[in-house]
């Protein structure tokens, strides 16, 4: 009987798991009290454990008497990897199948996220008055949690800040790794808030074979690309994990706060983490979601900790703030709330994410224009069709050609880029014609980031990773 009750229960959800154990917790209690026959107890105390097992399975935590599942709680437990068909997407590995790239839409429902609709797009435009940025019109950036609760905040005159950030993994970072940014900075400036950025070298000391040296020298390499993409330092504080933490109590504490309130087991859940991993790792994801609170940034915002944060991220990135958002309210924070980002492809098709670790994947912002023409041209996957005669008769698939996937993210005219769909469709663009297009749009815009990246000093860097007041009043 109660294995019947057992298999029952696991299909319920988490919140009727949480009533189910409620009331059955509290017939064990009746039965002691009533110092009921011993088998008696002994089954209900068993049916109790099974009903604690189904609830960890469903939810990624263990069960704990008055402490309901929130709404974030369902979609934390997806486990490191997310498997829709033959996707796998987690904050270390992103791969498919799929020639076309990830399927985003599955994503959302696995995730639990929300589609960025044309409505809520007209309603950024709205709200700031801005022709919304072509990630946007283009669905570069495609998934949200809670961004009407910001726009609705910014309405009501009432301060949100930005944060994102970047895992300095090497000294060159490559055009993918530039989306969040470009994208940072153009939330930044027409919504006029702070921004903070980490640089997790923490992370990249644990996950790879590289030592805290090398680690802190890539974030500050990093920096100085990412202040090249035209960040105000009056505006923008860009700090090291290894620098920061140590001299910040307040960020520490809220460190501490997160790590009370997750358990082993959530993290296994979330992550993937196992036995042989370091004990860092486990405790990293609450480096990674402090950042988020910001009382962790006394010397900006004065101490307050109700101000709203607004995060723009790849969407890998989501497992760490899912368990953010459900550790916020219970440690007395606002919820941050996300935009997501697609990945960038690697130059060989969108079946993966680009590496930097892999010259031949990505298009670096160290390329020099020679090295960029060779890479598209010898490297940048194909839609188009064998021969030129099949090509001009049956035309090409944009949605799989490289070459077509870049401009999307880099050519601004929205016209220009419609036309090149349409022309690389019909047959009547080759795919060499479309390479060149890329090349023409890439290298002009990466001379431009070297040159402005060139007048980044380390003195700047130094003003820019200072923690200091900046220019808002909290």
């Amino acid at each position: 009987m109660a294995d019947c009750q057992e298999d029952t229960a696991c299909k319920l959800t988490a919140m009727q798991l949480y009533e189910k154990l409620t009331l059955q917790g509290d017939q064990v209690r009746a039965l002691k009290s009533e110092k009921a026959a011993k088998p008696e107890i002994d089954a209900a105390v068993q049916l109790l454990l099974k009903l604690k097992v189904c609830y960890k399975k469903s939810t990624g935590q263990d069960y704990k008497a008055g402490c309901p599942p929130n709404d974030d709680v369902s979609q934390s437990n997806n486990g490191p990897v997310t498997e829709d068909g033959d996707d796998q997407v987690d904050p270390w590995n992103v791969s498919t199948t799929s020639a076309k790239g990830v399927d985003y839409d599955k994503l959302i429902v696995r995730f639990g996220s929300s589609k960025i609709d044309q409505e809520l797009i007209d309603r950024i435009s709205r709200v700031t008055g801005q022709t919304p940025h072509r990630f946007l019109r283009r669905g570069v950036f495609f998934s949200h949690r809670d961004m009407h609760q910001v726009l609705d905040a910014f309405e009501n005159k009432k301060s949100f800040f930005l944060y994102t950030g970047r895992g300095p993994s090497s000294e060159a970072m490559h055009v993918g790794h530039l989306i969040p940014f470009i994208f940072t900075k153009w939330l930044q400036d027409v919504f006029n808030v702070p921004l903070v950025i980490q640089l997790t070298d923490d992370e990249k000391y644990l996950w790879k074979d590289l030592s805290q040296e090398q680690c802190y020298r890539f974030s500050v390499e990093n920096a100085k690309d990412i202040i090249a993409c035209g960040f105000d330092v009056n505006k923008t504080f860009i700090f090291s994990d290894l620098d920061y933490i140590g001299s910040s109590p307040t960020f520490y504490k809220n460190m501490l706060k997160i790590q009370k309130h997750v358990t082993f087991n959530q993290v296994k859940g979330i992550f993937g983490f196992t036995d042989s991993d370091c004990i860092g790792k486990i405790s990293f994801p609450a480096i990674q979601a402090a950042p988020s609170f910001s009382n962790s940034f006394p010397q900006i915002f004065n101490g307050r900790a109700d101000l709203q944060c607004l995060i723009p991220c790849a969407i890998d990135q989501d497992p760490y703030f899912r368990m953010t958002r459900d550790v916020a309210p219970r440690i007395g924070y606002p919820k941050p709330a996300l935009l997501h980002s697609t990945f960038f492809p690697a130059l060989q098709g969108a079946q993966t994410k680009m590496s930097a670790s892999d010259p031949n994947s990505s298009i670096f912002l160290t390329d020099t224009p020679k090295q960029i023409k060779t890479k598209i041209n010898k490297h940048a996957f194909s839609g188009g069709k064998d021969t030129i005669e099949e090509h001009r008769k049956y035309g090409g698939n944009p949605d799989l050609d490289v070459s077509f996937m870049y401009l999307s993210f880099f050519l601004e005219d929205d016209e220009e880029l419609e036309k090149i769909r349409q022309d690389y469709t019909s047959g009547a663009l080759l795919t060499g014609e479309l390479k060149k297009r890329l090349i023409e749009t890439l290298q002009p815009m990466i001379a431009a980031h070297q040159e402005r990246r060139k007048h980044v000093t380390d003195d700047i860097v130094k003003q820019f990773m200072t923690p200091r007041k900046l220019e808002f009043n909290f």
